[in-house]
């Protein structure tokens, strides 16, 4: 496993260059496009909502276009600036075909609707070329001018082919003209102008400001065309008789049309998005003003795509239909749809959805039909990010500067924006937090000099411009002395100043500065570095323009340079040499240069707990980490997909890092699993003195890194003040090494399970999972802090009342005169007028109410309307309630209405709880129950077990959350908060045996033994562990003297003396393994488990402990053993049948081939297995299986009964950890690192990866701990121990 993993991501916006940067599929996918990649979102089935698929990042400048291939889903195409054109395979990941070299930048590209493989494409005046990718040999193969679409007058900035009309496409220009052209025809160029021109220009001079921004054909006709241009708007033209049929008014003469679609959903009708506001309008070609305006954000629109399918709509509308016939009107009336009004004219809104991505990079899906959003991410970077940095006095908080002008403030636990600047600054590159808790950030820009951006005022209160119009590089804060900003330009300069502008020293070099840092160790020393390839260092009281030390070596301009936080007078620095350097100002020589990075070095960043830890961001679009004592590069990861900038840590959490890029994302990273043998030992009980050191301590593998940080000291001295200090100890420990996302609402449920009131509890806590005592009452406090806002609302125009109402009106009143309430009701029913018909029902009886109620929300609930709650609150069905928002996959809301009825805030009424339909109907706890499992699964299969645990802590249900985190492998923080809580000490030893697990891979015995020895039943584990240590006699009886087992000889003796008693079989075994011949154990444990394999009704349970015995076997003895075979189908087969008990079902038939491989290549065996039987129960296996099976296997007689047969062994697990498929942390984030195919499945892995001992073959983390769990064997079958642990 690698020593970095990425635990979050932070997906950029959708670039505003551009037009034709997102589109949909027909799968129920879209897409988007930010500078440099394309992000491609799908439907979850399971909840409905919309996940982050994959990233395409395969163009170097900037994406021009993209377009999802009609035929064929999993293809999408992009062209970009450095003019290549790619065609992608979504489902495979890979480049399906590329051509390069167009000539220029295609504005715009296209799917020939009759030709599945033939993408075109145009850039400037043309041609329109035509390339069928399918034929690619050389670049140019396969690549046509369509003579037919050439010669244009003026630059083309859109085209589109008509969806019937063979070869017939439309153009637009910069001028404002359109163009259609009709393959093999001779076209017809620049037909029409706009004619508006009453200000007396030249049509020259005004055509170029007016050019077409979009243009659509009617889906209805051959010749209808709509077309929306820059200031003359909107029109329909009739291209056959080249006539405007209809120009559509705006408004007001300051909106403007940005993009437009056609909804076929509703015949004639169209959408368009508004330039400057997000206002999303509904038209009619029968109408020229809009029949409905919605504003959607602030900010105008971009790009608009219709998105209709009916899996979305299925998916959408999935609301639970009764079994029984519902009438939600009178017995005698049809009802009368209440419809919304624009000007007077009746309007029904259109089905379908709306993509939408706006100016400011913000994308979503929009529902027309429900008027709401199914999916919004409005606040990414849209260009490149040059820098990040943790706030100093909050490692939650992470800023980031960008190309696109802003700098925006994240809670790394959501990964949403909690502040973003006003803009309009230019380029940001760098950044600088103020020291302490001052609220404020310093920020180097392109053109604007440097500024200071007050976040709680929200504007920028000071500016300083002492570098004129040069670039500014870098600026730093100093952290020690909290007056002094010092900043680095184009000018030559390195100016320090004064927070009130004071500039106290101008640094003059010979050329431009990129860099500068000040000392953690003395205020008063700066670094800088330049562009002539040197590192200089200034000393602030020296009143010198001159350099204190001076440091040459790179052969190129230095870009970077950092201070170690813990080495006085340590600096790094990188350069454009592709080398980072480490010095030593006290020794004034390089002392170290590392190498290994193939672009300009940019990105630079000490670890502030290892001293020697050292991580570098490269244009390689890597990140490396060093070891700086030897030069040696510990790991690597290239999932960004351009440029790596900043990279920053924070001391409270010194093994997460982030990372910035020129691909517009910041990745959050964990350096956990290289300092695991140290979180290992803090569990084992091992004293922290022995963990934290003021000496320097190597990184090696036979020593174990000592931690040298402020933070980690901290820790050391609230230690010696706790009373309750293994708790503490633990606790704090935990969240000093766990990524945000979940760890910090972990602990703070534990402190609530523990007694600590809500008073005491920190401001994090409301904003994450509360627990439940907490839930009603925050969320109470919420309303009343709301009800004390003013909100005003408008509500839409009144339209006259039809005359069939008129007279529905008029019989209502005379019912109601007569007093015949009841009928009155069922009147005001079948007009929709509800409200009154409730109103009155008390009139009737409660019982009638309570009907009527029940009606209204089933109406509502039909119609996919929130207003349905109130009615099912007010009749106390909470069940109903429960289903609505579960079936919506709005599961934090079932979880709260489960919560106030468990409380009692929400009670049936009498006559409801008479009414049973026939079944019982879960109890309030039970909602609740159901209701968190439900939330925390979906969080659990998003990749996220540590907010799964959460919901279970949230009431109390400790078992629970527990196994969420050992199934998501978060195995510290399960022994941490099982430690802390108690009550599961069986599920503590689980975790712990898998930890002991991770100290045999990284051969560190003995703290694995002592680990063992600090918990309660893990007597097994202990002698797995020593019996896999490969060592000498003497130190192998040392290892066994510390776990408590006898010495090598004695085992010898105890298994000999066993041997004659076949009641201690197992005991036997277990001691020969320990001993000197453990292949007398191997011959001892098979020959057992032939005999209970050979009963006709054996199970598992007969073989299991026999077999999980024979896995403790050295890798070096099996793989000399006569018996390897024999061992590994057994282990292999038994593992199946416990996979299929603990639903592990993607690796069962995994399992079972592996099994059939060693049997088939095994020249003879005494095993009671065939080859044949274990192929039959693959096939049965896979006919019933929902993760294998196709929709049309339908498992024959035969399959049935050896189905039957084979889950009949597996038996019931009884073990303490729920049943349930693995899902380890960040298993949904897509990366850009070269893409990994199964060795199960040949599919693509998405999540971490894990390599087996070929060094090549992978499979998933999820899938190589399932695997692990039941069989501890390679599936290469080369008798190597599996730990991914």
């Amino acid at each position: 496993m690698s020593i970095i993993k990425q635990v979050s991501l932070l997906s950029a916006g959708c670039q505003p260059w551009y037009r034709d940067v997102c589109d949909c599929s027909r799968d129920c996918s879209f897409a988007y496009s930010s500078t440099l990649a394309t992000y491609i979102y799908k439907l979850d089935d399971q909840y409905r909502r919309f996940k982050l698929d994959s990233v395409i990042c395969e163009h170097r400048k900037t994406i021009s276009a993209i377009a999802w291939n009609p035929h064929d889903s999993n293809l999408i195409a992009s062209s970009s600036a450095d003019h290549t054109i790619i065609v992608y395979n979504v489902a495979q990941q890979k480049v399906e075909a590329k051509l390069e070299d167009t000539k220029g930048v295609p504005c715009c590209i296209g799917w020939c609707p009759f030709s599945p493989d033939t993408l075109a494409f145009i850039q400037d005046r043309g041609p329109l070329f035509l390339w069928k990718y399918s034929l690619q040999g050389d670049s140019n193969t396969g690549v046509q001018p369509c003579k037919d679409c050439a010669g244009f007058n003026s630059a083309v900035t859109v085209f589109r082919y008509h969806h019937k009309s063979f070869g017939k496409i439309a153009f637009g220009h910069t001028d404002g003209s359109i163009s259609i052209c009709v393959q093999g025809i001779k076209s017809q160029k620049h037909i029409l102008y706009p004619d508006e021109r009453k200000d007396g220009s030249s049509s020259a001079e005004q055509d170029h400001q007016n050019p077409v921004h979009n243009l659509l054909w009617d889906p209805l006709s051959s010749d209808y065309l709509l077309v929306a241009n820059f200031k003359h708007g909107l029109r329909l033209v009739d291209t056959q008789a080249l006539t405007v049929i209809m120009t559509f008014t705006l408004p007001s003469i300051a909106a403007r049309i940005s993009t437009l679609a056609w909804m076929s959903s509703g015949p004639g009708m169209f959408i368009t998005g508004d330039m400057n506001v997000g206002i999303l309008r509904v038209w009619t070609v029968a109408r020229s003003s809009p029949l409905h305006s919605l504003k959607l954000k602030k900010t105008g629109f971009h790009s608009l795509i219709a998105f209709e399918s009916d899996q979305l709509s299925q998916a959408c509308s999935s609301a639970k239909v009764n079994s029984k016939k519902t009438d939600y009107i009178s017995s005698t009336s049809e009802v009368c749809t209440k419809q919304a009004t624009a000007a007077g004219v009746t309007y029904t809104p259109p089905t379908g959805h709306a993509l939408c991505a706006f100016s400011d990079g913000g994308v979503g899906l929009y529902d027309l039909g429900k008027q709401k959003w199914v999916f919004l991410r409005d606040q990414g970077h849209i260009e490149t990010i040059f820098d990040c940095k943790f706030k100093p006095d909050n490692s939650d908080l992470l800023a980031t500067a960008s190309f696109d002008g802003t700098i925006k403030v994240w809670d790394v636990n959501t990964m949403e924006a909690v502040h973003t600047s006003s803009g309009n600054e230019g380029i940001i590159y760098h950044l600088s937090w103020a020291p302490a808790d001052l609220n404020c950030i310093a920020a180097a820009t392109a053109r604007s000099g440097c500024f200071i951006w007050d976040i709680g005022k929200g504007k920028i209160i000071k500016r300083f411009l002492e570098h004129g119009k040069s670039s500014v590089y870098c600026i730093a804060w100093n952290q020690k002395e909290s007056q002094r900003i010092a900043s680095a330009g184009g000018d030559n300069n390195c100016v320090v100043r004064l927070v009130d502008g004071t500039v106290i020293a101008k640094l003059k070099h010979p050329a431009a500065v990129f860099g500068c840092d000040w000392s953690e160790h003395n205020k008063d020393m700066l670094a800088t570095s330049c562009d002539d390839k040197i590192v200089r260092v200034f000393y602030m009281l020296a009143n010198s323009e001159h350099a204190l030390k001076v440091f040459s070596g790179h052969t190129a301009k230095v870009f970077s340079v950092r201070w170690s936080p813990l080495k006085d007078g340590i600096i790094c620095s990188g350069s454009d040499d592709m080398t980072v350097r480490v010095w030593d100002y006290t020794q004034e020589a390089c002392v170290q240069v590392l190498r290994g990075h193939t672009g300009p070095v940019r990105g630079l960043l000490w670890n502030p707990e290892l001293p020697h830890l050292l991580i570098s961001g490269s244009w390689d679009f890597s990140i490396r980490i060093w070891d700086t004592r030897d030069g040696s590069c510990l790991g690597e990861v290239k999932d960004h997909a351009a440029d790596v900038y900043g990279l920053t840590c924070h001391p409270a959490r010194p093994m997460i890092m982030a990372s910035a890029s020129r691909d517009s994302t910041v990745r959050i990273w964990s350096l956990c699993p290289l300092v695991s043998s140290l979180e290992i030992s803090i569990l084992a009980g091992k004293p922290l003195r022995e963990l934290i050191a003021s000496s320097d301590a190597p990184l090696s593998a036979d020593s174990m890194p000592l931690l040298h940080g402020t933070r980690s000291k901290a820790l050391l001295l609230q230690r010696g003040n706790d009373n309750d200090s293994k708790q503490k100890l633990l606790q704090r420990f935990s969240q000093f090494f766990t990524a945000p996302g979940g760890a910090t609402n972990l602990w703070n449920l534990v402190d609530v399970i523990r007694g600590k009131a809500m008073a005491d509890m920190p401001e994090s806590y409301s904003k994450g999972i509360l627990h439940i005592k907490h839930l009603i009452d925050s969320k109470t406090s919420t309303a009343n802090q709301l009800e004390m806002v003013n909100v005003a609302r408008f509500g839409a125009g009144g339209i006259g009342t039809p005359s069939r109402e008129e007279r529905f009106h008029e019989a209502a009143n005379i019912y109601l005169q007569v007093g015949n309430l009841q009928r009155y009701c069922e009147m005001m029913v079948a007009l929709g007028e509800w409200e009154k018909a409730l109103a009155v029902a008390p009139g009737v009886s409660m019982p009638y109410w309570e009907s009527l109620a029940r009606r209204r929300s089933e109406q509502l609930v039909s119609e996919e309307s929130d207003d349905a709650v109130a009615f099912l609150v007010a009749i106390g069905d909470v069940t109903a309630i429960v289903d609505y928002y579960t079936s919506r996959s709005k599961l934090n809301e079932a979880v709260l209405f489960a919560a106030a009825a468990s409380a009692g805030a929400i009670k049936r009424t009498a006559f409801s709880a008479t009414q049973t339909d026939g079944f019982d109907s879960p109890s309030n706890p039970e909602l609740l129950q159901m209701s968190i499992d439900a939330l925390a699964e979906c969080y659990f299969l998003d990749g996220s077990p540590i907010l799964a645990a959460c919901c279970h802590l949230a009431v109390n249900d400790i078992q629970k959350a527990l196994c969420k985190l050992l199934r998501g492998n978060e195995l510290e923080l399960a022994v941490s908060v099982g430690t802390v809580l108690g009550g599961a000490d069986q599920l503590v030893a689980v975790a712990v045996d898998y930890l002991s697990q991770r100290c045999e891979k990284l051969l560190k015995w003995n703290i694995g033994v002592s680990l063992l020895k600090n918990f309660s039943h893990t007597e097994q584990a202990l002698v797995r562990l020593c019996c896999r240590c490969a060592a000498s006699a003497a130190e192998l009886d040392d290892l066994y003297a510390h776990a408590g087992l006898p010495s090598l000889d004695e085992c010898l003796q105890q298994a000999k003396a066993l041997r004659e008693s076949p009641a201690d079989v197992h005991d036997c075994v277990k001691y020969y393994l320990l001993s000197t011949s453990p292949e007398v154990g191997l011959e001892i444990g098979v020959a057992f488990i032939k005999a209970a394999m050979s009963d006709s009704d054996w199970t598992v349970d007969a073989i299991l402990e026999m077999v999980q015995l024979l896995s403790y076997v050295r890798t070096q003895i099996l793989q000399k053993h006569k018996l390897r075979d024999e061992v590994l189908a057994i282990s292999a087969y038994a593992g199946a049948l416990v996979a299929v008990r603990r639903k592990y079902y993607p690796v069962v038939s995994t399992l079972l081939h592996c099994c059939g491989h060693i049997l088939k290549r095994m020249e003879s065996s005494c095993l009671p297995l065939a080859a044949n039987a274990v192929s039959a129960e693959v096939d049965a296996w896979k006919a019933h299986s929902t993760v294998t099976r196709t929709s049309s296997q339908v498992a024959t007689k035969e399959q049935e009964q050896v189905y039957r047969a084979f889950i009949g062994r597996a038996g019931l697990d009884r073990g303490p950890v729920e049943a349930g498929p693995d899902q380890v942390s960040g298993s949904n984030l897509p990366s850009y690192s070269e893409v990994h195919l199964s060795y199960f499945t040949a599919a693509r892995i998405q999540g971490p990866v894990f390599f087996l001992e070929d060094g090549f073959s992978a499979i998933s983390l999820s899938d190589a701990l399932m695997w692990a769990k039941v069989n501890a064997f390679s599936p290469l079958a080369s008798a190597e121990h599996l730990n991914p642990f």
